[in-house]
């Protein structure tokens, strides 16, 4: 009776025993599968957002990189290996546009024709810009004019403002006359700003009429340009009303202009009293 009853224990709690084990294993199992599953997760999140904000092979935090000497060292050689980069072209063109003012002629002759082949074939327009501004500073009226001439035709808008700001440096009537034609044929607003700011760094008849012809315009912000590049022309401050401006330019016009109904009769009468 004592071993049946032991015998029953026996097939009643190992069973039971075995079941729990299992249940507990599983729910192990389960448990490290959810683990490992979030893990994952987590990883591929991670992956997605440094691939987002690299923005290229670089990977993220590219700026940081840069900080590194040996990194930026290491970077440039690998470059300048192909041959020479457009950070190095950059710089050099820059370094000429500031120090070509203060060479001998000769010299200017030299880099002149650099210029030229650089705003004719150049693929950049960061260089042929800063081209045109070294060419401002030759002392070859014809060939600082010829070049910047060249500027102007230019496809790029930054080039096109490069040109005036460079016939604003000049003291040439041509280069004043370049800005009125440009004042008179440019569509783009930046150009004919650029145009009009160029003209207040010179004086007499050609720019003062030239803006002129701007204080009729309908954009405010033109008209107001105007006015101030009016104030250097002609010496005074007349306020900012375009109207008040245009009067003032009308009366310091000559009322002997050859043409015109004044000059005619004055000139008759001169013939007149001769043949008295």
């Amino acid at each position: 009776m004592r071993d049946a009853s032991k015998a029953s224990i026996r097939v009643r709690t190992w069973p039971g025993t075995s079941v729990f084990r299992d249940r507990i294993e599983m729910q192990t199992q389960s448990t490290m599968n959810q683990k490992y599953s979030l893990v994952a997760l987590r990883l591929l999140l991670i992956a997605m957002t440094c691939t987002v904000l690299g923005g290229c092979h670089d990977g993220p935090m590219y700026g940081l990189k840069t900080m590194n000497p040996y990194y930026t060292m290491w970077a440039w050689k690998k470059d300048e290996a192909l041959g020479v980069t457009d950070h190095e072209r950059l710089s050099q063109i820059r370094s000429l546009s500031g120090q070509i003012a203060e060479m001998p002629e000769k010299e200017q002759d030299f880099w002149a024709d650099h210029l030229e082949r650089i705003i004719d074939t150049d693929p950049s327009p960061e260089m042929r810009f800063h081209a045109v501004h070294a060419a401002s500073g030759l002392k070859s009226s014809q060939k600082s004019l010829n070049l910047i001439e060249k500027g102007l035709g230019d496809e790029s808008i930054k080039v096109q403002t490069a040109c005036c700001q460079s016939l604003g440096v000049r003291k040439e009537p041509e280069a004043v006359q370049m800005l009125a034609q440009t004042l008179g044929s440019t569509t783009e607003i930046d150009v004919k700003h650029s145009a009009i700011a160029a003209l207040k760094n010179h004086k007499g008849a050609m720019p003062t009429n030239a803006l002129r012809v701007i204080l009729e315009e309908q954009d405010p912000a033109t008209v107001y340009l105007a006015m101030d590049s009016l104030r250097d022309v002609m010496d005074q401050d007349l306020g900012n009303d375009p109207k008040t401006w245009i009067a003032a330019i009308d009366a310091k016009q000559s009322p002997n202009i050859p043409g015109t109904e004044s000059a005619d009769v004055q000139i008759a009468e001169k013939d007149a009293r001769s043949l008295k």
